[in-house]
C-alpha cells in the first residue's frame, strides 16, 4: 500500500519454507532482526556547506548466512573523518549488544573539495576560454582518490574531474566517448597555465 504510487506493480508472496536444512535459534534470530532493523542504513547527515551534498551514509549491504556464521556487511563513508569514525562506533555499539565481534576495514580518509583553491580558479579560467561557458562546480558523495592522496600529503591543493561516466560500479557503466576529449582539452589547457 505504502509504495503504490511508486511501484504499481509490486507483488510480494510469503510462503513457509519447510525445506530448510538449518535455522537459526530463536535467541538469535530475534537479536538478528533486532539489530537488523535498528541498524542506521542511508544519508545520515547533509553537508553544511554545500547545499544538497550528502556528507556521511552507512549503507546495511551484505547479509550472509553460511556455515553456521553471520556476516553483516555495512558501507560507511563521510567526507569528515570524525563523523564517518562516529558511524562506525554506532555499527559497533550495535552489533555488540548482540555478542557480535566487530570488524573495521577498508577505510579511506574523506575529502572536502575546497570552493577557494587556487587550482580550481586556474581550472575555471580555462574552461571558460576553452568552452565560452562557465564550468558547473560541484561535489559527489563517493570514495575519492583525492582523499587517499590528501590523507598522506595534507594541505595538497586538489580537484577532482574527469570524464562523464554514467552508472559507476554496475554492469551497466558507460562513459560518454566526446566527454572524453574535452576533458583532455582542459588538463592539458590547465597544465599550460601552471607553468
Amino acid at each position: 500500500m505504502e509504495l503504490a504510487a511508486v511501484e504499481p506493480d509490486l507483488s510480494i508472496e510469503l510462503q513457509p519454507d519447510t525445506g530448510a536444512e538449518y535455522w537459526l535459534p530463536q535467541g538469535i534470530q530475534q537479536g538478528l532482526l533486532d539489530a537488523l532493523m535498528a541498524c542506521p542504513n542511508g544519508v545520515m547527515r547533509m553537508s553544511d556547506t554545500m547545499p544538497g551534498l550528502v556528507e556521511s551514509s552507512t549503507n546495511l549491504a551484505i547479509v550472509n548466512v553460511a556455515d553456521g556464521r553471520i556476516e553483516i556487511k555495512s558501507l560507511i563513508r563521510s567526507s569528515v573523518d570524525s563523523a564517518r569514525d562516529e558511524l562506525c562506533a554506532v555499527h559497533q555499539s550495535l552489533f555488540r549488544l548482540i555478542g557480535a565481534k566487530t570488524v573495521i576495514d577498508g577505510q579511506y580518509p574523506g575529502w572536502k573539495p575546497d570552493l577557494n583553491s587556487p587550482l580550481l580558479r586556474i581550472m575555471r579560467h580555462a574552461y571558460q576560454e576553452i568552452f565560452d561557458n562557465e564550468a558547473e562546480i560541484g561535489a559527489i558523495h563517493a570514495g575519492l582518490e583525492c582523499g587517499i592522496i590528501g590523507g598522506k600529503y595534507p594541505g595538497l591543493d586538489m580537484i577532482s574531474f574527469g570524464p562523464t561516466i554514467r552508472y559507476p560500479h554496475s554492469p551497466d557503466e558507460c562513459m560518454h566517448i566526446p566527454s572524453v576529449q574535452r576533458f583532455w582539452d582542459l588538463l592539458v589547457a590547465t597544465l599550460a597555465r601552471l607553468q
